[in-house]
């Protein structure tokens, strides 16, 4: 049986001992411990050179545990010892969830789904304005850049914008309602053309670029099956998009129709616009996204093309290539989209409030020295020092109490931590003192920190590009 060694501090050490006598408790205990504390109160502020001073080699176990938001190289200190040395949760009530899910890995690496991302306003741009806006889509997770041309609106650079782009190594698509634009693109080596309809199939048999196929109307899909057969018969790849319409204009029986589209053509490359349902919808885009590309993996769609118009949706790319990711794990694993990744929780956690107002009060009278710690309970917020502990629901009900009229640097410090806790404690979101609170995919985030977006017992970083 693996033996594993903990490392904490002395605040901490109870109730980790308490958090992994519960785990081991029983026949079945998947391992032993031993929990040490090397010296300090804090266990935030340990550190990789610290635990190399503080704790002799060799060490008696299998594999090391520190805390969480310990800092360092860890290899390094692998190496040192001869032992994995890992990180575990940032919270010791997600210990279970760690190991839970340390046993079963959840590898987001892969995906199947294309995220062809528009550049709505191309012919108002300049051509080194457009591959700039490409560069930061990409870095987002898009694989295509749809370049998109404007009714009546001339887009004498769509060549140059198309060969620049070409130049760089993006793929691009043109999009346009114009066939001669569209020619105009695929005459110069666009890859794909937004889009063609029965009408329109001329086109594709002028340019070897891939057509996107799409209705007359909406409702004709008669005509998207005729399309379809045609380039089928000759041996042509496609897309085809049944179109998704905007809520509530036939937002449910375009769902229908996409399912009508798979169960006709079960090979078929399909493609969803989720535009309709992000850009004009005014909800938070990382559970649309959510959603739409739940669908996407029943279905089995080939690509998605979206947009970052709207400012509500100008994560919009990034929260796709997360959502594509969670959504191909969980149909490729036959498993529920839960405990993979966090980054499409952006307003709320699944587990905000670790710990109880009791367990905060144990911790809390154990403290000896003036620093004020904050912790988020359910009922509210609780600050407390050597002088005891103070609780309520809004950071200026709790100022008053803190006596730091006469100190600028604390109390801004303090103002800053108590307004997150207050924020923290109205969406249930985990709150942790002197860390940002976590908004997941909606906001830029430190390399150091993305880890963080995945579920106990994983490291997953930005995704990595899948370039089959």
């Amino acid at each position: 049986m693996e033996h594993i060694l903990f490392l904490t501090g002395r605040l901490a050490q109870p109730q980790l001992e308490k958090v992994l006598s519960a785990l081991t408790d029983g026949a079945d205990a998947p391992f032993t411990f031993e929990v040490r504390e090397i010296g300090l109160q804090v266990a935030a502020l340990m550190t990789a050179d610290m635990i190399r001073r503080r704790v002799e080699a060799p060490v008696q176990a299998d594999r090391l545990i520190v805390p969480g938001r310990c800092r360092g190289d860890l290899d390094a200190l692998a190496a040192h010892y001869g032992i994995p040395v890992q990180r575990g949760p940032e919270e010791l009530k997600d210990l279970p969830r760690f190991f839970n899910r340390a046993a079963r890995p959840v590898d987001l690496s892969e995906y199947e789904v294309a995220i062809f991302a528009e550049i709505v306003d191309a012919p108002r741009l300049m051509v080194d304005a457009i591959v700039q806006r490409a560069m930061a889509l990409k870095r987002d997770g898009a694989d295509v850049i749809d370049l998109g041309c404007l009714p009546e609106t001339p887009f004498p650079h769509l060549e140059d914008s198309v060969r620049a782009l070409k130049a760089e190594g993006f793929a691009v698509s043109v999009d346009s309602v114009d066939p001669q634009e569209l020619l105009r693109g695929g005459r110069v080596g666009a890859d794909y053309l937004l889009s063609l309809t029965i009408d329109t199939l001329w086109v594709a048999d002028e340019v070897a670029s891939t057509p996107v196929l799409i209705p007359k109307t909406p409702h004709d899909e008669a005509s998207l099956h005729a399309a379809i057969d045609a380039m089928a018969a000759k041996g042509r790849a496609f897309l085809a998009d049944p179109i998704l319409d905007p809520i509530p204009f036939g937002f449910t029986a375009s769902i229908v129709r996409y399912h009508a589209l798979r169960a006709r053509y079960p090979l078929a490359p399909i493609m969803m616009g989720v535009g309709n349902l992000t850009e004009l919808t005014e909800a938070d885009t990382s559970g649309i996204n959510a959603l739409l590309f739940g669908i996407a993996a029943e279905l089995n769609v080939a690509a998605v093309l979206t947009t970052q118009v709207s400012a509500h949706a100008r994560r919009a790319v990034r929260e796709a290539d997360w959502a594509r990711r969670i959504m191909h794990a969980a149909a490729r694993n036959q498993s529920l989209p839960k405990g993979m990744s966090g980054a499409l929780m952006t307003v709320h956690d699944k587990h905000p409030f670790p710990d109880t107002p009791a367990e905060i009060a144990a911790i809390a009278s154990q403290v000896r020295d003036p620093n004020f710690r904050v912790q988020v309970a359910a009922d509210g917020l609780h600050v407390y020092n050597r002088d005891g502990i103070r609780t309520g629901t809004r950071a200026f009900d709790l100022w008053p109490q803190l006596g730091l009229e006469n100190d600028a640097s604390h109390a801004f410090y303090m103002g800053v931590e108590l307004a997150h806790a207050q924020i923290a404690w109205q969406l249930g979101k985990r709150y942790v003192q002197d860390q940002p609170l976590d908004w997941g995919a909606a906001v830029e985030r430190e390399a150091e920190n993305l880890d963080a977006w995945c579920a106990p017992g994983t490291t997953r970083s930005v995704p990595p590009k899948n370039d089959s």
